[in-house]
């Protein structure tokens, strides 16, 4: 699929949870105008593994964002939905993506999950607001262009 796209100089968005996406690099870094992206909703691998427990963890997702980015293809994360430690996430990001998205849960599907791990402070507009003004904040701080998609 991403031959085609790429002998065809057509732009592309890759977003994926899987670092399995590195081995399309060869093609990837063909590509005249493309971007790849990681949901990475926390910087906790103990909160993924409640709410994505079969997905990769999220220092391979972030290895994964280093790697393509050392070799010039544009990266970004799609910071969603916010989960409890989402604060922290631009510091493992630093230096490994060229923009981020962020955005809060917008289905009831988690809701056992939240109730199950005694979460619900975290499942807040109110606290959605909180962590999408921080990361906006920092990603200023570390000149990274920033997308809070909710309550601008």
């Amino acid at each position: 699929m991403h031959s085609l796209l790429v002998d065809n100089n057509w732009p592309f968005v890759i977003q994926t949870r899987s670092p399995l996406v590195l081995r399309d690099m060869d093609i990837i870094k063909k590509g005249k105008d493309c971007s790849v992206g990681f949901s990475i909703p926390t910087a906790n691998d103990e909160i993924r593994k409640k709410f994505e427990p079969r997905a990769p963890s999220i220092i391979e997702r972030v290895n994964a964002l280093e790697e393509l980015h050392r070799c010039g293809i544009r990266t970004y994360a799609m910071i969603a939905p916010i989960l409890p430690g989402a604060m922290t996430i631009m510091n493992l990001l630093d230096g490994k993506v060229d923009f981020v998205y962020v955005d809060r849960l917008n289905y009831s599907h988690a809701d056992a999950v939240y109730k199950k791990f005694a979460l619900n402070e975290y499942q807040t507009g109110d606290y959605f607001q909180m962590v999408g003004q921080d990361i906006r904040a920092q990603c200023i701080r570390m000149k990274i262009d920033c997308n809070v998609l909710f309550g601008q």
